[in-house]
């Protein structure tokens, strides 16, 4: 059996200046799910950007001929799979691409059919699912490949791992997407149709030997699918919007729901308040507002409202500025108009 040792896959054969090629991997994927947990955006939009600039430094780094072969170490290859210290490829392979035509065919399907299920499931729950995506594909690749010696790289598990959930889920649900060479809003189990039934069609010529070589990696794909259908009812269990996969609900009514309870379980503390501990309480007409607030600001309208009206009637407790109110996904906070780093509440 083959060995990492025979093809040379130890960290100790990198240097230095290999690791910091590696860092900034690393940096850049990560990136974007800093900016979307502190800013509270779609972790799928977040997903898309992070493969897009890994894909971006790879073409970077090819441009400017630096040598670090991120394929070679940090690319699925099946022989290396029950290998400890090669764990890792699991998770880093999901992450490259071969090309822009790869990578933008996996963030096609992430972007129209992620956020929408993201809506549908909470962040956290399809962080979740799209992790079990390129797991399941990956493991039903190296399954039905099990000596190969080719490296397998791509998002497309997750891509599909995303159709599966939702399939399980809330097959009834509309979604803009380009199929049968029409871009309209189709049925999810419609888009799962076409798109399942095409893969295990490629199967099927490919073992009948009708079909030429491939790099296509068409059972990682069938796996992603089939690891997140038997799993998402178990996930979507307790999330924003109501499971029912017999659902013929209108999706836009479905998803306005599910963006309300998101931006209501946001919702800042109103315990205590800044004027407060900065030693200057408000008074008079911006007192009543304030305890207004406090009792009524459960709700994501009366909230809105009290610190509209709160805006109006007070200023700045550092800087004696300009209130300002501030909107982000449905959730409404005060702002120094000339510095946030004065005032952001609550």
């Amino acid at each position: 059996m083959i060995t990492s040792a025979e093809y040379d896959l130890y960290w100790s054969q990198l240097e230095n200046s290999d690791f910091v090629l590696l860092s900034i991997y690393i940096i850049v994927s990560i990136i974007p799910f800093i900016n979307s947990i502190r800013e509270k955006t779609s972790i799928a939009l977040a997903m898309v950007l992070s493969l897009l600039l890994v894909m971006f430094v790879r073409f970077t780094f090819s441009m400017l001929e630096l040598d670090f072969n991120e394929i070679h170490f940090l690319s699925l290859y099946p022989f290396l799979a029950d290998e400890p210290l090669q764990i890792h490829r699991f998770f880093t392979s999901a992450w490259l691409h071969a090309d822009w035509l790869h990578v933008l065919s996996n963030i096609l399907v992430i972007g129209l059919v992620g956020v929408p299920l993201e809506q549908r499931l909470g962040s956290k729950r399809w962080m979740l699912v799209y992790i079990l995506g390129f797991l399941g594909g990956n493991l039903a690749w190296v399954a039905s490949h099990p000596d190969s010696i080719n490296p397998a790289i791509g998002a497309s598990g997750a891509a599909f791992g995303l159709l599966g959930a939702y399939m399980a889920c809330w097959p009834n649900d509309e979604i803009e997407f380009p199929l049968l060479f029409l871009i309209r809003a189709w049925p999810v189990w419609i888009i799962v149709f076409v798109r399942l039934g095409l893969e295990i069609y490629q199967i099927y010529v490919i073992q009948e030997g009708t079909s030429g070589d491939t790099n296509i990696a068409h059972m990682a794909h069938i796996g992603g699918f089939f690891m997140t259908f038997l799993f998402a009812r178990i996930i979507a269990k307790g999330g924003p919007s109501p499971l029912n996969s017999e659902s013929t609900q209108n999706k836009a009514v479905n998803i306005v729901e599910a963006k309300r309870i998101v931006a209501k379980r946001n919702l800042g503390i109103l315990d205590e308040d800044p004027w407060d501990n900065e030693g200057k309480p408000l008074e008079g007409n911006a007192k009543r507002i304030l305890e207004n607030l406090k009792e009524q600001g459960d709700e994501l309208e009366t909230r809105q409202a009290w610190l509209e009206e709160l805006a109006e009637n007070t200023i700045c407790p550092i800087c004696n500025g300009e209130v300002k109110l501030f909107e982000k996904d449905e959730n409404y906070s005060l702002i120094c108009s000339l510095n946030k780093e004065h005032l952001f509440w609550p």
